[in-house]
């Protein structure tokens, strides 16, 4: 029989064929499709035409098709729904993988056809989006290795499938740790929990296969119960086994792997000709240099640090009140802070949550879309990778542009956290091949028949999720080495942190938020509390952030630590971190960083980001409109639509007309003000 990952697809929009799909055919498919691939890069390295732009870039950008169609699919399902199968693939696919990718970018014969074509460059008639594309694979190449002896190609082979295996460990580990820890609450465990936390704890164990309500390390439940448990020890627990994943000793234990991961990038940078990891990754960056990134986040650490103090003065006093024992710990600052708010802004959670319902807010996000950029979304019959996922035909103008596909909710065997990818990239080289993008997130489950119910938090992670998709979406490029959301790091947050200001735009919140049972809209009164609210508590997220930010540059702005659990306190303790704030994201299960490495060296990213997207929205403010449509259409034609066709400063100033200061972030963040 056919395998159905390399069949010719006859499903609705070339959608992978998930119903035919098991695992038993992902190794026979990578098999071939690994193969095939090699092939294909070896007859554009040993093509005997002399080297032009359509016989070796062109053609490379062609190559591995199969592949990635294998992988893509792959890689999704590993993420959002793994099992042992799985992870023993993973295991098996990562080392091969960056020993493919090894033989490519360190194949002398190949690069030497780059290297001909990028020095007679001039004379080569390319159009922009072509010269760029030359310039972007030779520097790949480039930095890649190519350049090495044979001895440092060697060594740099042996590192890269090195990391890719301990990268994979790392994930799978931390994974491990998620889905194995729960903590069963009786019923008087549950006194002072609002409803949506119950039914979350009742759903959780159900699933566990518990007979009563559990805690998960699922953030959408184990939050909410940091929030509103008013038993102190209980949320101890929770919080101490939420920020230990990786770090509980035995097998799922990451922090050897770390250690080994940081000494291996070191390596492999001083390899290549740099000082460091964090030279070598911040080189193509918009930031361009450690010392740039290391001011920015310091500029931002001292008002940030000044509002935490301040704040857990208030939150102390509380404790007190409440006849706990100071000091103020981690476990309680959410705790506390859910009630200052209730007190200082008279909101709460529990009764601002029957308002946000998961399917008002997906509409949201669609029509805020639809006034700004034209698009339509009308709901796909197609058997997706989950019973919970769901997609839409993405339409303009009648023509289709995109396949949209969202997994909302957690359950065992999904990452941790929110992302965006794309089962298919844009790209016209092959033809006008639009995009498959998903949306995946980890919001509590509801009860059947009951509504998902979010947090303001989590809609606003919806959005931000939704602004990568649109980046994916309308992207209107020819070449998919440069489609959608294929920019530096540092840039690609701008359209998802942008996009969320529209969660805050008044009339969206009175359309869209409407209560779960009665359908009304939010009350006025309640609306200006949420909107008065938004920055509450930003001095605990921004610290949290930046240590977070600050342990990555100096994991890898230097010689690799020996014990990168006792770096991270050093750093931690020279810019004075808060006693009782901690990391977002402790070493041990820091994906960002360790899983893959995509944010090595580049967690920074979202702040740098968010200095254009505060001042990018500013744009729309300006005008007095947040769905002017001179506005929007330069935010697509120079932002959403060009991908990484020019470098991302050009791109910003030709839609902004300069590029922003601090300032903007500091007054989105509410921190202009700070002591």
């Amino acid at each position: 029989m056919t395998n159905p990952l390399l069949a010719e697809r006859t499903t609705p929009f070339d959608l992978p064929d998930f119903a035919a799909i098991t695992d038993a055919d992902f190794a026979p498919a990578f098999d071939l499709a690994i193969e095939a691939a090699k092939a294909e890069v070896e007859a554009i390295a040993e093509c005997p035409e002399p080297p032009d732009f359509a016989n070796t870039i062109e053609a490379l950008e062609l190559a591995g098709k199969q592949l990635s169609d294998v992988l893509s699919v792959f890689f999704t399902l590993a993420s959002v729904d793994s099992n042992p199968e799985r992870e023993a693939l993973q295991r098996d696919f990562s080392p091969r993988l960056a020993a493919y990718s090894s033989d490519v970018y360190l194949n002398e014969a190949l690069f030497a056809r780059i290297d001909s074509l990028w020095q007679q460059r001039e004379d080569l008639g390319l159009n922009t989006e072509q010269a760029r594309v030359l310039e972007l694979t030779h520097r790949g190449f480039r930095r890649a290795g190519a350049a090495l002896d044979d001895a440092g190609r060697t060594r740099l082979r042996e590192i890269n499938t090195r990391l890719a295996e301990l990268g994979t460990a790392f994930g799978q580990n931390l994974l491990a740790d998620e889905r194995d820890w729960f903590m069963e609450l009786s019923e008087g465990d549950l006194e002072g929990l609002p409803g949506f936390v119950v039914d979350a704890a009742r759903a959780a164990g159900a699933e566990k296969g518990v007979g009563g309500p559990v805690v998960t390390l699922s953030r959408s439940l184990v939050v909410p119960f940091l929030q509103f448990s008013p038993r102190r020890d209980l949320r101890k627990v929770a919080y101490e086994a939420w920020t230990s994943r990786g770090a509980n000793g035995g097998e799922t234990d990451n922090r050897a792997m770390v250690a080994e991961m940081l000494s291996l990038r070191h390596e492999r940078a001083q390899l290549l000709g740099y000082d460091t990891f964090a030279a070598y990754k911040v080189e193509t960056e918009m930031a361009g240099t450690p010392e740039n990134v290391r001011k920015l986040l310091m500029d931002v650490w001292t008002p940030a640090k000044a509002r935490a103090d301040a704040d857990a003065e208030v939150l102390e006093r509380m404790l007190v009140a409440d006849g706990g024992d100071l000091p103020l710990q981690p476990w309680d600052w959410r705790y506390y802070a859910e009630k200052r708010r209730k007190a200082e802004h008279d909101l709460d959670e529990a009764e601002l949550k029957p308002y946000l319902q998961l399917d008002r807010m997906v509409e949201a996000a669609f029509d805020c879309a639809s006034r700004l950029f034209g698009l339509e979304f009308a709901p796909v019959d197609a058997t997706l990778h989950s019973p919970d996922a769901r997609a839409w035909d993405v339409t303009r103008d009648g023509e289709h542009v995109a396949v949209f596909i969202a997994d909302y909710f957690a359950r065992s065997g999904k990452r941790s956290g929110a992302w965006c990818s794309a089962l298919r990239s844009q790209q016209k080289l092959a033809g006008d091949i639009r995009p498959h993008v998903i949306n995946v997130c980890n919001f509590a489950k509801p009860a059947e028949g009951s509504p998902a119910l979010l947090s303001y938090d989590d809609a606003r992670t919806l959005f931000h999720e939704f602004g990568h998709a649109l980046h994916q979406m309308l992207s209107d490029v020819t070449y998919e080495s440069i489609s959608g959301t294929s920019v530096p790091r540092d840039f690609v947050e701008l359209p998802s942190q942008l996009y969320e200001h529209w969660l805050e735009v008044p009339e969206v919140l009175q359309q869209f938020a409407t209560h779960a049972e009665t359908g009304e809209p939010m009350p006025e009164a309640m609306l200006k509390r949420v909107l008065a609210a938004a920055n509450f508590d930003m001095g605990f997220q921004t610290v949290e952030f930046i240590a977070s930010a600050m342990v990555d540059l100096e994991f890898h702005d230097g010689p690799p630590p020996a014990d990168p659990v006792q770096k991270q306190a050093e750093v931690l303790e020279s810019i004075g971190m808060p006693q009782a704030i901690r990391m977002r994201h402790a070493t041990p299960h820091f994906a960002h960083v360790f899983h893959g490495g995509g944010y090595a060296a580049g967690y920074y990213s979202y702040m740098w980001s968010e200095v254009m997207d505060a001042d990018a929205f500013a744009a729309f403010e300006e005008v007095g409109d947040p769905f002017d449509p001179d506005t929007a259409k330069a935010l697509e034609a120079h932002i959403l639509s060009t991908g990484g066709s020019k470098e991302p400063d050009v791109l910003y100033t030709a839609f902004r007309g300069r590029l922003p200061g601090i300032e903007a972030l500091l007054k989105g963040r509410g921190l202009d003000t700070a002591a």
